[in-house]
């Protein structure tokens, strides 16, 4: 008896997209002595574990076992945990996150609610009896101590366990101190609400009442019996979350943090380092202004280092604000057409170079991810590498043609490649420059290759994926299939193998597959991430035209039958080509879509269509439906699958719904697809495996493909 092999899509959703048993999460120690990561034991576990690698024997040993710790029991998450990892998008298990000390000997992290340390040198892991369900435990920078969120408190314990208390009042259940707001972990990439003082002796702390913020209530319609869960959720043109910040000492003694909050009212990144006063950057509510302010933590009273200013709005960045050891402000900045590296007030690189994070901060240089600018010789399709600069200049670590990123310590350097023409991505550890060892990965082989092209479409040069079919030689026209994200922080066009699996196996079922990258995408210019102010919908919509009528002169494009398919914006994106571009595209599958604008959070959609009770008239021009019904639908119907988990938080259901309904009023034929006990994300497998499939079998019914 033979057994036929697993299908692309269960294995695709077993080891959510092939991500599981790799390498992540990396800390080097200050003395480059150990390098610590994550790391589950296979490619279908999803339990991570604790792993440390000795620079010196070139030996891993795990440090924490989930399975160990827990006796065999399964992880119980609480609502908030649940939360934390819905905004992060975490669809592993056991230890997903942890902290270390500044020497990288003592690593905290939380599992099933209770708290645990880990001793990185003996590799011995041990449970501190504290109150619970604890959520990101850290430890103080001198290890004697771990502080921990605890129902809504800030908490500190000894790291030999005992003298747990509270810092922090109890307030109503409305009140939580060091835990970050929905916007700030879901828009701000804001996940923490606490920092320690490098002394170990104080902590800043973020006290959140979202009492002004409107409730929503999520139900789940397969289990009638169960109460809706109550969401605070800041949708555009409403109340956010009042933040505060709180100097606090280890007895409990507090100073208010003081910057003018009512102007300056969103709390975008904390930064405390001993080359300088503790550092925040606070932006105003349309974006489009922001003050980079050094805190005195005994006072509370601030000073501003540096304010920038935009016509249109102002991106966050990974790794800034951040002071050189000499105490220089670090920070990316649009200048003169470009996004540039700033250190003090002079710019360290040019367009040639459009920033994209700050890796590291040292006395020598500062470590970047970059990718070509505007200015660049070469547009270098889909790359990201990683760069030396100081004033001597700029250095590129990192060669392979592919998507690179580091984490630097100690003269030892993690540098994370992803390429073309190899699966997952290989983790070098470097030393001087040169090649240690190779972190092992157990990720599984995908079983297929991307057969891709990575090139440009149209008079502005969008930038494309064309996949075909694996055992397509001829040059007959093919149907096309548009698998687009398209919108802000969503770069799909990437010189990478894993991201453009699952277009490839849609290629392999009969399609030419088209994956583009118009204005709005990261990664290129700040005029191209910015020319979408104020108009969503019609820039995005028609770069993908562009690109789709370019490609055809030079690709077997049947432009008889293009379908398309999105999730979340490009979802929304979806929905636009059927609606507002039926004679371009005649059939789409539109996921967990935004189609009411008014109904996305507040510094996502107000920075780039403003307040909704400002300019309505944007809202209701860039939305798939208003209050009157379709906007700017056009003939004829083309069919669509509309997609949506019944417990999305964040793009809730009501977006589907109200398209459903006004798609019905109107007359207009639809499918609807509800996933009962599904987030935004799809980590369940069976789901995650099904609507690959049934999306291929909607594609194929509504193009008339055999």
């Amino acid at each position: 008896m033979t057994t036929e092999p697993e299908s692309f899509p269960r294995r695709h959703a077993r080891t959510q997209r092939f991500t599981l048993g790799a390498p992540r999460a990396f800390t080097i120690a200050p003395d480059g002595s150990r390098v610590v990561f994550l790391r589950s034991a296979s490619g279908t576990d999803r339990a991570n574990k604790l792993w440390v690698y000795d620079m010196a024997d070139g030996e891993e040993q795990i440090a924490a076992d989930p399975g160990v710790l827990l006796g065999g029991a399964s992880e119980e998450l609480s609502a908030e945990e649940r939360a934390r990892r819905e905004r992060s998008r975490e669809g592993g298990a056991g230890i997903v996150g942890y902290a270390t000390d500044a020497a990288v000997e003592l690593a905290s992290f939380a599992l099933s609610g209770r708290l645990f340390v880990a001793e990185l040198r003996a590799g011995t892991a041990r449970e501190l009896d504290v109150p619970g369900p604890v959520i990101d435990p850290r430890p103080s920078p001198d290890g004697r101590h771990v502080a921990y969120v605890a129902q809504g408190a800030l908490r500190v314990v000894e790291a030999e366990g005992g003298n747990d208390l509270s810092l922090t009042e109890e307030e109503s259940q409305n009140v939580t101190y060091g835990l970050a707001e929905f916007i700030a972990a879901e828009e701000m990439g804001r996940s923490r609400g606490f920092w320690w003082s490098p002394d170990a002796d104080r902590l800043l702390v973020t006290r959140v009442d979202d009492t002004p913020v409107k409730r929503w209530w999520i139900s789940d319609p397969a289990h009638p019996d169960r109460a809706p869960q109550e969401v605070a959720y800041p949708a555009a043109g409403t109340d956010n979350a009042d933040v505060r910040l709180f100097v606090v000492d280890l007895a409990g003694v507090r100073t208010e943090v003081l910057w003018d909050r009512k102007r300056y009212p969103y709390l975008a990144h904390v930064h405390w380092s001993a080359a300088g006063a503790p550092l925040i950057l606070v932006q105003a509510r349309d974006q489009r202004s922001q003050l980079f302010l050094a805190v005195d933590p005994d006072s509370g009273t601030t000073r501003m280092v540096h304010a920038d200013e935009d016509p249109h709005w102002l991106d966050l960045f990974p790794g800034v604000p951040a002071w050189t050891p000499s105490g220089q402000l670090v920070r990316i900045v649009d200048e003169g057409g470009a996004r540039v590296l700033a250190v003090g007030e002079r710019p360290l690189t040019s367009a040639a170079l459009h920033l994209r994070a700050v890796l590291d901060v040292a006395d020598e240089d500062v470590l970047v991810s970059a990718s070509a600018g505007e200015g660049a010789e070469d547009p270098e399709i889909g790359q990201v590498h990683v760069y030396r600069v100081n004033e001597l200049g700029v250095e590129r670590l990192s060669q392979e043609p592919g998507v690179h990123s580091a984490v630097r310590a100690g003269g030892v350097t993690v540098l994370t490649s992803a390429v073309p023409d190899q699966p997952g991505a290989k983790v070098q550890l470097l030393r001087d420059g040169k090649t240690v060892t190779t972190v092992t990965s157990y990720a599984e082989h995908p079983g297929l290759s991307p057969r891709v092209t990575l090139t440009q479409g149209g008079a502005r040069r969008v930038p494309c994926a064309v996949l075909m079919p694996t055992d397509y030689h001829g040059d007959t026209p093919l149907p096309v299939l548009m698998d687009p994200y398209g919108g802000p922080h969503g770069q799909r066009v990437v010189a990478a193998h894993n991201p453009h699996l699952t277009s490839q196996w849609f290629a392999d079922q009969g399609f030419a597959v088209v994956v583009a990258d118009g204005r709005g995408t990261p990664g290129r210019s700040p005029a191209w991430e910015k020319a979408v102010k104020d108009d969503l919908a019609e820039v995005v919509l028609q770069d993908q035209v562009d690109a789709l009528q370019a490609l055809a002169a030079d690709f077997p494009l049947d432009l008889t039958r293009v379908a398309i398919r999105g999730w979340s914006f490009g979802g929304y994106l979806a929905g636009l080509a059927v609606l507002r571009r039926p004679d371009v595209f005649h059939a789409g599958v539109i996921g967990a879509p935004v189609t009411d604008l008014r109904l996305y959070d507040t510094h996502y959609q107000e920075r780039y269509i403003g307040h909704p009770g400002e300019q309505p008239e944007v809202y209701s021009r860039n939305s798939l439906i208003d209050d009157s019904g379709l906007v700017d639908a056009a003939e004829p119907h083309r069919p669509m699958m509309i997609i949506h988990g019944l417990a999305d938080d964040n793009v809730v259901v009501a977006h589907s719904l109200r398209l459903s309904s006004a798609l019905l009023a109107a007359g207009r034929p639809h499918e609807v697809l509800p996933l009962s006990g599904v987030t935004h994300m799809t980590p369940q497998e069976a789901v995650a495996e099904n609507l690959l499939r049934l999306q291929l079998d909607f594609l194929k019914r509504s193009l008339g493909l055999a």
